[in-house]
């Protein structure tokens, strides 16, 4: 099973066609769909998708034959050859142009100057460049322009400046003259030659040779071997060869198979294939799954086009292999066009192409062909439902993975290790894991992948407390974890924030040897950012010797959900900037991110998402600008996701009018888009344009969520619309959203700011579920309608629940003590607050008690008071205390008051105001 989770789809299919050859009917390696999807959700974000049912499936399939099945888009392009080879061929073809643009740069070293293959065929004189023709990464041009250089040479003269080049040449045709008037003079060692450098064909008495590929070759000398070989097949002549039968049996390019040596395998069964010498199945078999895992297409091609010109092409088991070569080459569209081309097809060839779709996200027609194999009596194999599983399970395809299920009971493979692990998968990643339990409870045999399978069903639902204890189960029958089981267990810790277990699991990694792994260590720095552990986070960052894009964005999360938006913003600045000393981290982070440009790691979507909520979380709105800058040029800006945050950025940043410039312009809105834009009008006070916008809103049928009535709430709210608020309760409870307790603590703030007490509490009293802020909500409601008593009655409710007030609750409840003169219940209380709650007082406490006493007419204490504090007043203490002078008519006590204003916050001219309102009546008494 370790192997199993290890490797890729292969097939084999046994035809019976080998003597001494035993296939297996599948040999199949799964690589695990656990470990997939964990990579998936680490380096970018997820989107939802929707499956049809098979019901709205199964009409298509009854009028759609394989001839008329679409290919996926873009399949052709979506698997290149590796970024080194591209990288390698770029600069081949940039050497061989530069030879062709001056050949008497380059010294020739072919013949009789070339004594190992390892020598460059071309040499320049002064740099140190070289160039081999036999390179894999060749141009395919360049034999032509080699022959077409030698033909237009003038004569006597040397494209190469040698001057024994010319004489050379001119040898070389007389050899092949020579070659061609009797051939049987020549040894033929084009099948048992071991090294380039040897001959193809060598005198039998002079030890001349002559070489198929030789630069100095007259361009009649192919021609005249095909010639020479057709004629050969018609006379049943050859040349003269070493090794008696090579042509027939086939062991020289079955050997070169086995030694890696493709290539040449490659070209003695195209000269096979030229001579008209039948060529073993088992070479092709060879071939092509050699270049298949060289992921060679040119070559897997040329491989195909010998089987077509052999005429076996129709042959089941080579088609099924040739359909792997393609899919595994990256040309979907090739291997769907073979497969079409089948006469017939068997479980394999059906288990491959479905293979293919899947792979390649295609996950909807996967399912299709596979329904198609049914109706054409093929029956699948354990195989093929765990293909099919794969794709139901990447789109959430709940009904069609149940009917699966029912068929695979049918078929015996629920018993199967591998089956049993997948189907687990599919009903954890379709959000069932309650059946996803049922199939891992009913599994006769379960080994590491299927326990990590259902840990990871748990840790993807966000039960990090089931996951864990499946963990201690997991222990209790011997069973050893491997390294994505722990980087599932550090999910499951961070989600519930289980700091202490996943320190212990930090430890079992260690032991392990897990610790140099990047995806593990990727998730401990998720983990103990989401724990709140910043500096052991930053520790596992340090000493990982190898970072991605998702270990970056990791650390940024962490900083961000930490409130660091500073640090988190640091990361990705160009210039150091001061200001910032938020838990002493901004050096650190500094720090991180000039390691990120050393180690050149380009921000993706992820990051980008993060870095904008740092800004909005500080108003960084230039920092800001930049960032979506730089999201132009980088071709993100069409996400829905970063446009939805750019929104919610500008909106924070206090620049409405560029939040609502990026709605406007986005290609793609769904209802976070709204309710981001929504959020952005209600922050800025804007309510009536809030309501207006939501308008639009439903005129193009988007669907409000539990947040947008949240937002619509505090429209209604602030700008006190009674009446649209309950229009919204109304939709709320149709909605069947009433039950949230978010929404009902809004509601109950919303019926308090438009001044229904009546219906606040009602609500209030409604909810099923009431925490610290439902509390504060109507207190605060009462607080406003000066009901201080009232609050007070609430305010001992709360603490009989045994919810504890919190710095909210107490300000609410002092100035409805202080708006309905309970003097002496407002000192009680809040000296009970700093010393029997332990709750450390705030400025709106002290303002608050300023203002319970300047309303009572204690001037004097109120003064007394301020200059007791232990915190430096604000001008909002100051200016309380300077309304009630002007209210009591105290001059002197208000020009103290006024001046502290004044030296606090000197534009404040409703000070002015005040002192002057003093002053005036004052003069009026004198």
């Amino acid at each position: 099973m370790a192997a199993a989770a290890a490797g890729g789809i292969s097939f084999c299919c046994n035809q019976n066609r080998l003597p001494g050859h035993h296939h297996h009917h599948h040999s199949v390696l799964l690589r695990h769909p656990l470990t997939i999807t964990l990579i998936a959700n680490e380096c970018a974000i997820s989107s939802s998708s929707t499956s049809p049912t098979f019901t709205a499936l199964l009409p298509s399939f009854s009028s759609t034959s394989s001839s008329t099945l679409r290919p996926p888009k873009a399949a052709e392009s979506s698997m290149a050859s590796t970024l080194e080879d591209e990288r390698q061929a770029s600069k081949t073809k940039e050497l061989w142009e530069e030879f062709f643009s001056d050949p008497s740069q380059w010294w020739d070293f072919r013949s009789d100057d070339k004594r190992n293959p390892r020598f460059p065929d071309f040499k320049h004189k002064t740099a140190k460049k070289a160039l081999w023709m036999d390179n894999r990464l060749n141009p395919s041009w360049v034999h032509t322009r080699l022959a077409a250089l030698v033909q237009h040479q003038e004569k006597g003269q040397s494209i190469f400046s040698k001057p024994e080049i010319s004489c050379r040449a001119a040898r070389m045709e007389q050899l092949w003259q020579e070659f061609f008037s009797d051939p049987s003079q020549w040894w033929d060692n084009r099948f048992i030659k071991k090294s380039p450098k040897y001959p193809d064909f060598k005198h039998k008495t002079r030890n001349e040779g002559l070489w198929m590929d030789g630069l100095l070759n007259p361009p009649w000398v192919r021609t005249k071997m095909a010639t020479m070989a057709m004629g050969r097949r018609q006379s049943g002549g050859g040349l003269s060869s070493r090794v008696p039968n090579s042509f027939g049996n086939g062991d020289n390019a079955c050997k070169l198979c086995q030694e890696g040596r493709l290539n040449e395998a490659l070209h003695m069964v195209e000269l096979m294939v030229q001579q008209d010498t039948q060529v073993p199945i088992i070479v092709y078999v060879g071939l092509m799954k050699g270049f298949a895992r060289r992921k060679a297409l040119a070559e897997g091609k040329r491989v195909h086009a010998l089987i077509v010109q052999s005429g076996i092409a129709s042959d089941i088991f080579l088609g099924n292999i040739l359909v792997d070569l393609y899919v595994k080459c990256g040309s979907v569209l090739d291997a769907w066009k073979v497969f079409n081309a089948m006469p017939e097809h068997n479980v394999c060839s059906w288990t491959t192409i479905i293979s293919a779709y899947v792979d390649h996200g295609q996950y909807e027609q996967a399912i299709n062909l596979f329904q198609q194999m049914l109706q054409t009596g093929v029956a699948p194999d354990k195989v093929a439902f765990v293909v099919v599983l794969k794709a139901c399970a990447r789109i959430a395809a709940l009904e069609e993975g149940k009917q699966l299920h029912s068929q695979i009971i049918k078929s015996g493979f629920e018993s199967d290790v591998i089956v049993g692990s997948v189907l687990v998968d599919m009903y954890a990643k379709c959000s069932c894991i309650e059946h996803a339990r049922q199939v891992f409870n009913n599994m006769h045999e379960r080994d590491v992948m299927s326990w990590t399978t259902m840990i990871a069903g748990y840790a993807q639902q966000g039960l990090g407390n089931e996951a864990l204890t499946l963990y201690e189960q997991m222990k209790q029958e011997g069973v050893q974890p491997v390294d994505v089981t722990y980087v599932l267990l550090l999910k499951a810790c961070a989600s519930i924030a289980a700091l202490e277990q996943g320190k212990q699991f930090h430890s079992h990694i260690k032991e392990s040897g897990f610790q140099s792994n990047l995806i593990v260590g990727n998730a401990l720095v998720d983990m103990y950012a989401k724990c709140g552990s910043i500096e052991h986070a930053c520790q596992v960052f340090n000493n990982m010797h190898e970072r991605d894009v998702v270990t970056w964005n990791a650390m940024i999360t962490g900083y961000a959900q930490q409130g660091l938006g500073k640090e988190a913003l640091t990361l990705f600045e160009r210039m150091k900037q001061e200001g910032y000393t938020q838990q002493g981290l901004g050096k650190e982070a500094l720090a991180l991110y000039e390691q990120m440009k050393e180690e050149g790691v380009q921000p993706d979507d992820v990051m980008y998402v993060v870095l904008l909520k740092a800004c909005a979380s500080i108003a960084a709105l230039e920092q800001g600008k930049q960032l979506h800058s730089l999201i132009i040029r980088g071709g993100f800006q069409l996400h829905v996701i970063i446009g939805n945050t750019l929104v919610d950025m500008y909106a924070k940043c206090w620049s409405i009018k560029d939040a609502r410039q990026v709605f406007n312009g986005m290609h793609e809105r769904n209802v976070v888009s709204w309710t981001a834009m929504l959020a952005g009008y209600v922050q800025q006070g804007l309510g009536q344009e809030a309501l207006a916008l939501y308008e639009q809103m439903k005129q193009e049928g988007v669907q409000a969520d539990i947040a947008t009535y949240v937002v619509l709430l505090k429209a209604c709210a602030s700008i006190s619309a009674l009446e649209q608020g309950k229009q919204f309760h109304s939709h709320i409870i149709e909605s069947g959203f009433e039950s949230d307790l978010i929404v009902g603590n809004t509601l109950v703030d919303m019926y308090a700011k438009c001044g229904s007490i009546e219906c606040a509490r009602e609500v209030f009293n409604n909810m099923h579920e009431r925490d610290v802020v439902s509390w504060n909500a109507i207190i605060s409601g009462y607080a406003q309608e000066g009901l201080g008593k009232e609050a007070l009655t609430l305010l001992e409710g709360m603490q009989r629940e045994g919810k504890k007030p919190n710095e909210v609750t107490y300000a609410s409840v002092l100035s409805a003590c202080s708006h309905s003169g309970l003097v002496e219940e407002g000192c009680h209380l809040f000296h009970s607050m700093c010393n029997d709650h332990a709750v450390t007082p705030t400025v709106d406490h002290y303002a608050c008690m300023v203002d319970l006493l300047g309303r009572a007419g204690c001037l004097a204490d109120a003064e007394d008071f301020i200059n007791k504090m232990p915190i430096q007043p604000d001008a909002v203490v100051w200016k309380t205390l300077l309304g009630a002078a002007r209210n009591r008519g105290h001059v002197e006590i208000g020009r103290h008051a006024f001046d502290q204003v004044m030296r606090l916050e000197p534009e404040n001219t409703g000070a002015y105001v005040l002192l002057s309102n003093i002053l005036s009546n004052s003069w009026q008494e004198v």
